[in-house]
């Protein structure tokens, strides 16, 4: 097993974003479901050096809600030694 040491944490900064896709084969108008794939570079990046112990931040914004917890789940469920700093924002308007 190689095991290389890293002196350097790294920090990734981005957005999560929410892609709509119809499930299957289907195209946006034979559908009536849409199934949400939630990601981002920064995201992936995030996890992929986490997967490999070096030592990385991922920090973001999301709302409190619903849709902001989808997005923390989805990345939690890929890597636990990746530190979250997410800043839950309060919408001023309709979210």
């Amino acid at each position: 097993m190689l095991v290389v040491k890293v002196n350097r944490k790294f920090v990734t900064f981005g957005e999560v974003m929410v892609r709509l896709s119809p499930s299957g084969c289907l195209g946006f108008v034979q559908t009536r479901s849409l199934d949400a794939i939630h990601g981002s570079g920064e995201a992936n990046v995030a996890v992929a050096l986490a997967n490999f112990w070096i030592p990385v931040d991922y920090v973001t914004r999301l709302p409190p809600n619903d849709i902001g917890d989808a997005c923390l789940n989805y990345i939690r469920q890929f890597v636990t030694r990746l530190t979250l700093h997410i800043q839950r924002f309060k919408c001023e308007s309709a979210c």
